[in-house]
């Protein structure tokens, strides 16, 4: 399978540069695999498709201001670094631009209270750094920092808070696990009066996950691993889900890598946590997770893959070919898909 079997055309235009307010009045793709139709809703109407007795999956991380832009201490050359993931205390993994300029021992300044020297370079070009302060990390990380958006999205972001999800609580993510954006406390609520149980897992997302496949053998690409964790009540809880009739459904490519890490081949999810660096693609069958709730994702990338593994890549192209016809936004900030059933169920 070729990384060129994902490509599809889309223009710049198709993708969503602001967030759509109301968070939950974003168009709503719904495909039944089953009969093989296509609804177009909003997102408020997610709950005309839940059951009692199912559980909708969510992945409770937050995103870090992670993006710090300072200068060199001893050239005042400028220098950006992107927070990918902290290693031990004050140690980080960090994306630098221009790497050329963050060699072994070279010293940042990012405003008058924190510093950083760069530690080691790794294989593949990310830094490991230090940094020297005084106080709380992240305080001085929510006054300094911004959000790291992602390259397409050319507009500046008025409120920082639409690029968490209104469930985030763990700090730790470099970009949002996006097809959560889409949620109110409002629509939670009612999905909770209709007797689904929301269940919290946490994947901190990774820029690994959006970076694009190099190789053009698919089972050659190697993913970049992420911390997760799910607790023992959510994992009893699916579970209980799973054994009763209900249906799982997750939220986001993250919480359906999430789950999928922790189930055995019986279908049991165990409660754990530690690193993954699953790549889903077609051939995998989903062990968990039975209905998922994604946006539109990048030509060629890992995202659109799990995608096209769960349903079909014709499929998946075919409802991509529909929702530019129908006007669908595209990405981190546009509208969602809901895909009902999974491959490997027939």
């Amino acid at each position: 399978m070729k990384t060129s079997d994902f490509y599809y055309d889309l223009p710049k235009e198709f993708i969503a540069q602001t967030p759509i307010e109301p968070r939950d009045h974003a168009k709503l793709l719904v495909y039944d695999r089953a009969n093989k139709q296509i609804q177009h809703r909003h997102f408020y109407d997610l709950p005309d498709y839940l059951q009692p007795g199912d559980c909708l999956v969510i992945n409770e991380t937050r995103v870090l201001p992670a993006r710090l832009y300072g200068v060199r201490e001893d050239t005042g050359s400028f220098i950006e670094f992107l927070l990918l993931k902290r290693l031990e205390a004050d140690m980080w993994e960090i994306l630098a631009r221009p790497g050329k300029k963050a060699r072994v021992g070279q010293r940042f300044v990012f405003g008058e209270e924190l510093t950083a020297e760069v530690v080691s370079v790794k294989d593949d070009g990310n830094r490991v750094v230090k940094f020297f302060y005084e106080g709380v990390f992240e305080e001085l990380l929510d006054r300094l920092g911004t959000m790291p958006l992602p390259p397409y999205i050319t507009e500046k972001l008025q409120n920082q808070e639409r690029y968490q999800t209104v469930y985030s609580k763990q700090p730790g993510s470099a970009a949002a696990p996006t097809a959560g954006l889409h949620f109110t406390p409002e629509l939670l609520e009612k999905i909770r009066q209709k007797g689904v149980k929301v269940v919290p897992v946490l994947l901190h997302v990774g820029l690994g996950t959006f970076r694009p496949v190099k190789v053009d053998d698919v089972a050659k690409h190697q993913m970049h691993s992420e911390f997760y964790s799910v607790s023992l009540e959510a994992a009893e809880t699916i579970n209980a889900c799973r054994q009763n009739g209900g249906k799982v459904f997750c939220v986001g490519t993250t919480s359906c890598r999430t789950l999928e890490s922790v189930t055995d081949e019986q279908g049991v999810v165990h409660a754990q946590s530690g690193e993954t660096d699953i790549f889903i693609y077609p051939g995998y069958r989903f062990k968990a997770v039975d209905h998922l709730i994604t946006n539109f994702h990048l030509p060629e990338s890992t995202l659109l893959m799990l995608v096209s593994a769960l349903c079909s890549r014709e499929e998946i192209l075919d409802i991509y070919k529909t929702a530019k016809k129908e006007q669908y936004r595209f990405f981190s900030f546009g509208d969602a898909m809901l895909i009902l059933g999974r491959r490997n169920d027939e």
